[in-house]
């Protein structure tokens, strides 16, 4: 009834503005930028509280600032520095403070090396001084201060370094970093991709420890890509790539001690050989350093307690899944060192208090739903403030509780996707809110009652913009599928006739613990589907089984069989929505990308006798090509589950395929490989099938860079207008 209801607001919020719709959406507005939202770039909040620091660019002169506000008034109060005073740095991207905020990191020339590491020239801005220290000549990683800002660590060719900013004297931590061979500090691919992040250092309170993993990729297997460039000759990026069943780096966790100029290994008794360590953290005592060691399998996370002072260590919390389990960034200390954690145990994902013994102090939060995101801790109230999907697994609200589960607060009202960014002191947060009618607003509330104290910015303006083109509403609904509820949205064409039929054409992605279904504003893809329904199509979006946000036994269903249970439900969904009256079942195409594209493909070979068209961008083709720690987490190696990998592998069923296939990939895809769009286009061509395809030179995982998104997405609309959209009485656009 609720989804009703929302579908209801949506059709009659779009009728009271369809008399001034009066242009189309085109791929050019799409992909020129004219749907763009304004936000607020890289906020901080000051240790007082009551500022916040925000990046700043002007056009204009190119220079870029970082402007300090007043929560309660929210008028700007000064810049604290100015690119266009610094005689060093033309501009700078990125700033991190020191703990005390008197010292500045500014980033600059800064150039991706994966998905999220990077090299750049860094300086060190003093506040005090009006003065810039550049901190190392070379391209560096990961700077961090010290806590106590006299000192930047930094990752260097696969070592380790430490700059005393007061003699300025670098001592270098490491010395064995070799690149494809050993790291320090800084974390190997696979370790970056999955489990998301790349500083693998950290420092003690005091600042006078630094821990620190090492990798050892020595046997992992390299991976090759040409790069075609612009010379005459390409070249070929190498790096350790270990694929699922292969062998992974062998990681140590190890702790410089500062004062004695020596590092050692620590070394816990763990009951398994192979193993990740996904996280390290200090606790408040400076000696004492907490791990997380997971198991290759990854159904075994332990918390271990290490005294780096007598090597003891104490294995504090345990956690035991007949899947997989999640790895939480939400492990936060107490003053006297109790934890809290976060943890799917009982079937949805809530808050959880242990002492620092590992005595569950108590459960925080409970119920049939998910909390989505920890904001943090309190100290002075004991309040805890986290997002959750309590109104609904489509929306998302921001809630306040105290630690000992009492005097629940839901401080957001709005419908939709709210999320918040807290002051310091936890006595304000700027919401983020949007849903799938109102582009990003960002307010000031009180972290106390929720209450909207200002209104920092909205998209007005973009709003107005729409409001000139013709869209039609996102219709969201629920639809039974193979015994279960499954969360959709509908976007018909605005002159919707229930007499006539529509091709459908599906959108999804479907990977573990993903969300499509979603409340919330436009993504570019949601305005080229404005672009295809515009042109006579109906688009439709289904969360199937292992999807996110409904507990841990809806999203784990698939735990050895990706893509059978997921693939599956996709089909029945279009065989449902294909007796529907206004539904043309002959004219029925789905797409995905990367697990989305693995997807489609398989929807396409294994459901021929329903779906006509498929297009397919940087799939997976089969899970033995893709890296160790995301495959194994659902279908454990190759080696114990051959019928897994290779029953639901796509390039194993191409004979199946009838219908009109597009299969897209860049060459320069480090993390899903050229390698399965090449490998299942021979399939496709020794089973003698017919398909278009189309290699992006150089470009990664995203294809994207200069004209190649307006390319990419002319040539897959052009493809459904000539296979799907061929009986749409219309002219077909170009």
């Amino acid at each position: 009834m609720k989804y009703f209801k929302i579908s209801l607001c949506i059709c009659l919020f779009l009728t009271s503005i369809v008399n001034a719709q009066t242009k189309d959406v085109t791929l050019e507005d799409i992909w020129k930028g004219s749907f763009r939202t304004e936000g607020m770039d890289i906020l901080h909040s000051m240790k007082n509280g009551q500022q916040y620091s925000v990046l700043n660019f002007d056009r204009n002169v190119g220079a870029t600032f970082i402007d300090i506000y007043d929560y309660k008034t929210l008028e700007k109060t000064k810049t604290l520095v100015s690119s266009s005073d610094l005689k060093d740095l033309r501009y700078f991207s990125d700033y991190t403070f020191s703990k005390d905020e008197t010292k500045i990191i500014l980033a600059t020339d800064e150039e991706a090396i994966f998905r999220r590491s990077s090299l750049g020239h860094y300086y060190v801005y003093n506040i005090n001084e009006s003065s810039t220290t550049l901190i190392a000549k070379e391209k560096i990683q990961e700077p961090t201060f010290s806590p106590d800002g006299t000192k930047i660590a930094y990752g260097l060719n696969n070592n380790l370094y430490v700059k005393d900013l007061q003699t300025e004297a670098t001592l270098q931590i490491t010395t064995d970093g070799v690149k494809n061979k050993i790291i320090n500090g800084i974390t190997d691919w696979v370790y970056e991709e999955e489990l998301s992040f790349v500083r693998a250092f950290e420092w003690n309170a005091k600042g006078n420890k630094i821990a620190f993993l090492r990798f050892d990729e020595t046997n992992v297997p390299e991976f090759s890509m040409d790069i075609y460039g612009e010379d005459l000759y390409q070249t070929k990026h190498i790096f350790k790539y270990p694929k699922a069943g292969e062998a992974n780096s062998k990681v140590s966790l190890h702790v410089y001690d500062l004062n004695k100029k020596m590092s050692k290994e620590v070394l816990v008794q763990k009951t398994y050989k192979d193993f990740y360590i996904p996280r390290i953290k200090w606790t408040n005592n400076n000696d004492v350093l907490s791990a997380q060691f997971l198991n290759r399998k990854q159904n075994e996370l332990d918390l271990w307690m290490i005294n780096t002072s007598t090597s003891k260590s104490k294995l504090v919390l345990a956690e035991k899944d007949s899947a997989y389990i999640d790895v939480t960034d939400n492990l936060t200390f107490l003053k006297n060192d109790s934890f809290i954690w976060t943890s799917e145990k009982d079937g949805f994902n809530h808050i959880y208090h242990y002492s620092n013994q590992g005595e569950l102090i108590n459960q925080v939060t409970k119920g049939n739903w998910e909390v989505t995101q920890y904001y943090g801790y309190d100290e002075k109230t004991k309040n805890i403030f986290y997002q959750s999907v309590e109104n609904g697994s489509i929306n998302r609200d921001v809630y306040s509780i105290k630690l000992n589960a009492r005097n629940k607060t839901r401080l957001t009202i709005s419908e939709g996707t709210n999320d918040a960014e807290f002051s310091t002191d936890f006595s304000y947060f700027i919401n983020t809110f949007s849903n799938a009618t109102t582009p990003p607003k960002y307010t000031l509330n009180s972290a106390v009652s929720g209450n909207l104290i200002k209104s920092i910015k909205d998209n007005d303006v973009l709003s107005q913009k729409v409001s000139n083109y013709v869209t039609s509403a996102k219709e969201f609904s629920t639809i039974g599928v193979n015994g279960n509820d499954l969360n959709m949205w509908m976007i018909k064409p605005a002159n919707f006739d229930e007499s006539k039929q529509y091709p459908l054409f599906m959108t999804q992605y479907s990977g573990p613990g993903s969300q499509s279904v979603a409340n919330s504003w436009n993504s570019s893809n949601d305005y080229w589907f404005q672009h295809l329904v515009q042109q006579g199509y109906i688009v439709v979006c289904v969360d199937g089984r292992g999807t996110g946000f409904k507990g841990a036994k809806f999203k784990k269903v698939t735990q050895n069989e990706l893509g059978k249970y997921e693939v599956e439900d996709q089909i029945e969904a279009a065989k449902i929505l294909g007796a529907r009256s206004y539904i043309d079942a002959s004219r029925i195409g789905i797409w995905g990308w990367s697990f989305g594209g693995f997807m489609s493909s398989n929807c396409l070979f294994k459901g021929n006798d329903v779906f006509k068209t498929a297009i397919a961008i940087a799939p997976v083709s089969s899970w033995r090509f893709y890296d160790t720690i995301y495959t194994e987490r659902y279908m454990a190696t190759p080696q114990e589950n051959e019928s897994g990998y290779d029953e639901n592998s796509p390039i194993n069923h191409v004979d199946k395929l009838k219908g009109d296939f597009l299969l897209v990939h860049g060459s320069g895809d480090d993390n899903v490989h050229l390698q399965n769009t090449m490998r299942l286009a021979e399939a496709l061509i020794q089973a003698d099938k017919d398909f278009d395809w189309a290699i992006y030179p150089d470009k990664n995982h995203g294809i994207y860079g200069g004209n190649t998104r307006l390319h990419l997405y002319k040539k897959m609309t052009n493809f459904l207008n000539k296979n799907l959209g061929d009986k749409i009485d219309r002219s077909i656009k170009k």
